[in-house]
């Protein structure tokens, strides 16, 4: 999902809606910022995201969130919006991901195929969600 950074960096997120946001996370060991564009799993609320990895919890962006959870967002018509991260506990993610198939029924096949392959054919990896958390706007300083 590397093609849609640039429509993001660019304002044109918004296009995708809420179905899709761009991670901007710090590296881990570069101190660099790292760009990628997530589904979203679930919004709770306004101010916060559930996001899952397909590559577990070797994914980069997942490393780096636990090393720094501080990052930013971009998401709907909200860009780069300070936010933290945290890795939800297993039976909490494995609750987001049944609301998830319900809701989603042929993505979730696709995707859980895609997983599967990707992971040898275990169809018990584990999936973790990560819950991002937006500073809301209000609480924003205009600086």
């Amino acid at each position: 999902m590397r093609a849609p950074i640039g429509l993001y960096r660019a304002g044109l997120g918004f296009v995708f809606g809420r179905r899709l946001m761009m991670l901007e996370h710090t590296g881990r060991s570069s101190g660099e910022p790292r760009y990628v564009v997530l589904e979203v799993v679930t919004s709770p609320n306004p101010n916060e995201v559930v996001i899952a990895s397909a590559l577990g919890r070797r994914a980069q962006w997942v490393q780096n969130l636990v090393a720094e959870p501080k990052c930013h967002v971009s998401i709907g018509l909200r860009r780069r919006v300070p936010a933290s991260a945290e890795v939800l506990e297993p039976a909490d993610a494995t609750a987001y991901l049944a609301a998830y198939k319900v809701r989603h029924p042929r993505v979730w096949r696709e995707l859980n195929a895609l997983m599967t392959s990707l992971h040898d054919g275990n169809p018990d990896f584990e999936i973790p969600l990560v819950r991002i958390t937006l500073r809301p706007e209000a609480a924003q300083s205009k600086s």
